[in-house]
């Protein structure tokens, strides 16, 4: 049995179409493999603050001697969103394009998730990722079209960042799940969300 970590970001809610395409994914999962164990968590409804100067001790520097009383809350959500990450065998992420890159909840997430020592260690050769084993279901969505074009894939710091980001902490069997020019129209959205799913369906039998 696996166990799938599932990940929303979007703060549209309803209107969101990553969640829509990432419970979707979820959906085809389990039907596919009932017995796995899904997790859920909403970075969106409940977003790790940003990084300041107090929280940085204790994320990045793991600074533990004579903590403040909000460091210990970090400290702890950290630990937990960590434990949460390598407990995973799965891991089906939804990161809509905002400004040609991921929403500030989900860089949040990735801020904490990204630990020397458990995820990561430096080494002689330059760092190396512990994090691996892992499956990577991305749901990206964009209001405009960046796949298909130089130009487009050169604003594109979303789908790279991600792929980046993982690859450092020893993830790198990442599937992505595209539906770009939700934006554009209705006929567009339709044809974005039917390449979506012929995506999902690839994603599950792979």
């Amino acid at each position: 049995m696996a166990k799938v970590l599932h990940i929303d970001s979007s703060p549209l809610g309803d209107l969101s179409v990553s969640r829509v395409l990432t419970a979707d994914v979820v959906k085809a999962w389990k039907a596919a493999k009932p017995a796995d164990q899904i997790v859920y968590r909403d970075v969106a409804a409940s977003t790790p603050d940003h990084l300041t100067a107090e929280l940085l001790q204790v994320v990045k520097f793991r600074n533990l001697d004579n903590l403040t009383p909000r460091q210990k809350e970090e400290l702890a959500l950290t630990d937990a969103l960590v434990d949460e990450l390598l407990a995973s065998d799965v891991l089906v992420i939804g990161a809509p394009m905002y400004n040609f890159t991921i929403p500030t909840q989900l860089k949040a997430w990735i801020d904490r998730i990204c630990q020397a020592g458990r995820t990561f260690n430096y080494t002689a050769n330059g760092p190396v990722g512990l994090a691996t084993g892992k499956k990577v279901i991305i749901v990206s969505t964009r209001g405009g079209v960046y796949s298909t074009s130089d130009f487009g894939r050169s604003l594109d710091h979303q789908e790279a960042y991600l792929k980046t980001v993982l690859a450092f902490i020893g993830i790198t069997d990442v599937t992505f799940v595209r539906a770009e020019g939700v934006s554009m129209g209705p006929e567009a959205k339709d044809k974005a969300l039917a390449a979506a799913h012929a995506d999902i369906a690839k994603a599950i039998a792979a």
